[in-house]
């Protein structure tokens, strides 16, 4: 019988992939795949909002949204032992917000800081939530270093907690529209995960679009399956629609920024693009649209596949561009 040959798993030292927690392990973690995997960790689907945002005095390393209630996440990161100036900025985020979860990532949760996320869990409502997790890399062999999230504090009954809110948020008063949309972004969901793709898709939701995190608060990419045709201007037949919408407090200043460079991104892009940007709106949009019958669900996978492939074209052109975009008037 031959000698089954497996690797050995050996932990790797932060610092030999992250050397600062600013420079490097924020930027990853903010990036898609892996906010995913914190969001999964967790039980939640997260959006990403913002990095370095102010909330008091202090700086969190990283603010997100749960797309299941719309309420605030912020995760703060320590690359080492856990320590008091880190929990009280902890404290401060929590004061400063309504309604929060609170993720504490680390090297090592000292037994004190740990009990004390604990506490926090005991004494606080439902619209507070603290985590606690330690972080760790591994690799077999030269393979590339893997990362692990590991729950060392979370709140009481956590788990029943989430399932009973998206259980209500799901099934309390949804019309045959609204179950035909969530059904919808499902299926494209599903279709994404199946095919694979750069975008990831968020929580299903019973409405008519499905926002995607482009990796700048303030931006962000839409996929939209609507009964309103903005072509015929009637609900005879419907459409869909990938979008790159900006939201941002500057949204029109950035829109003239972005619409300087309109040649060459529909070059790009391959394609003529419809730029929205009406004076009464607060937000702008560069969007790609297509007739489609929303009913018909024998044709949902070509439609899925029709957003997937102009979303993943929409953030190849748009997210290099708003990494570095900078106003004239911000630049001094």
């Amino acid at each position: 019988m031959n000698k089954l040959l497996l690797g050995k798993l050996e932990k790797v030292n932060l610092r030999e992939c992250w050397r600062s927690e600013a420079g490097d392990f924020t930027p990853w973690l903010a990036q898609g795949e892996n906010i995913a995997l914190l969001g999964a960790t967790i039980g939640l689907d997260l959006e990403l909002e913002a990095q370095e945002k102010e909330v008091g005095p202090f700086r969190a390393d990283i603010l997100c949204k749960d797309t299941a209630t719309d309420n605030w996440v912020l995760v703060e990161n320590q690359l080492e032992r856990t320590d008091h100036c880190h929990l009280g900025q902890l404290l401060t985020y929590a004061a400063g917000l309504s309604a929060v979860t609170i993720v504490w990532i680390a090297e090592r949760f000292s037994e004190e800081h740990r009990a004390a996320l604990d506490w926090l869990n005991e004494i606080t409502d439902r619209r507070f939530n603290f985590f606690g997790l330690e972080v760790e890399l591994w690799q077999i062999g030269d393979s590339p270093f893997a990362p692990k999230f590991n729950i060392i504090s979370k709140p009481n009954d956590w788990s029943k907690q989430v399932g009973e809110a998206r259980e209500r948020i799901q099934s309390e008063g949804l019309t045959e529209t609204k179950i035909l949309q969530r059904e919808y972004w499902e299926s494209f969901r599903n279709f994404i995960k199946d095919k694979g793709s750069i975008i990831r898709p968020t929580k299903p939701l019973p409405q008519n679009w499905m926002n995607i995190a482009l990796g700048r608060a303030g931006f962000q990419l839409a996929a939209v399956a609507s009964a309103y045709n903005t072509d015929s201007q009637s609900y005879d037949t419907g459409e869909i629609r990938a979008e790159f919408c900006v939201y941002h407090s500057e949204a029109k200043a950035y829109f003239v920024a972005l619409q300087e460079q309109k040649a060459e991104i529909e070059r790009e892009f391959g394609d003529n693009l419809i730029w929205y940007n009406p004076e009464t709106a607060k937000s702008c949009r560069v969007y790609i649209r297509k007739d489609a019958n929303l009913q018909d669900r024998a044709k949902w996978d070509d439609q899925h596949q029709w957003l997937k492939s102009n979303l993943e074209k929409l953030n190849s052109v748009f997210r290099p561009r708003i990494r570095n975009l900078v106003l004239p008037a911000l630049q001094q």
